[in-house]
């Protein structure tokens, strides 16, 4: 085995779920580009593109809640790591208040994000702008993102009780002091 770590199935299962949400996340964030260049093309050429604040709107909710699972393993999210590191002993029981805190709000987030979009589903909601945009449809992939989110606070918290450290990348503003 060439002294590589192998990876446990389910581990590398999610990890590859939070990387393509992540992909997702940066493919909004060019179609939020591509609105914003049509609403300059269409305002220059005395066009109208109704909607189109709104839809950099949808795609920038969009791609925040897809991001949010790959930044968090990836060590992008802002951690108190002084803090941490001045417990000395007593941070893994800081870490597991943390991760039992953050698993238990990410969980509410996304059962209301998911009961939002099922409301909006049935009651045939649609967005007050120009774009007449029906509300589930956009709102679904900020359900999926803050779903990702408990599943990912969930499994660090899972995995630091059964090994001792979670799954959350070094910090990267540590990882830069070397450079």
């Amino acid at each position: 085995m060439n002294g590589s770590i192998r990876k446990n199935p389910v581990r590398l299962v999610l990890d590859r779920v939070y990387d393509a949400a992540g992909v997702l996340a940066a493919m909004c964030m060019i179609a939020i580009l591509v609105v914003i260049v049509v609403q300059m093309v269409a305002r220059w050429s005395s066009m109208t593109f109704p909607g189109g604040a709104e839809y950099a709107g949808y795609l920038m909710a969009s791609a925040s809640f897809l991001a949010f699972a790959h930044a968090l393993n990836h060590g992008a999210h802002i951690r108190v790591n002084l803090l941490l590191t001045a417990l000395g002993r007593n941070k893994f029981w800081a870490e597991l208040w943390c991760l039992l805190i953050a698993t238990a709000a990410s969980t509410y987030v996304a059962w209301y994000a998911v009961k939002l979009v099922y409301w909006s589903r049935r009651l045939g909601d649609i967005s007050q702008g120009q774009d007449q945009t029906m509300l589930w449809i956009v709102q679904l992939p900020m359900a999926v993102g803050a779903i990702l989110l408990a599943i990912c606070f969930a499994d660090n918290l899972v995995t630091l009780i059964f090994t001792g450290r979670d799954n959350i990348a070094s910090d990267l503003a540590e990882q830069s002091h070397g450079e």
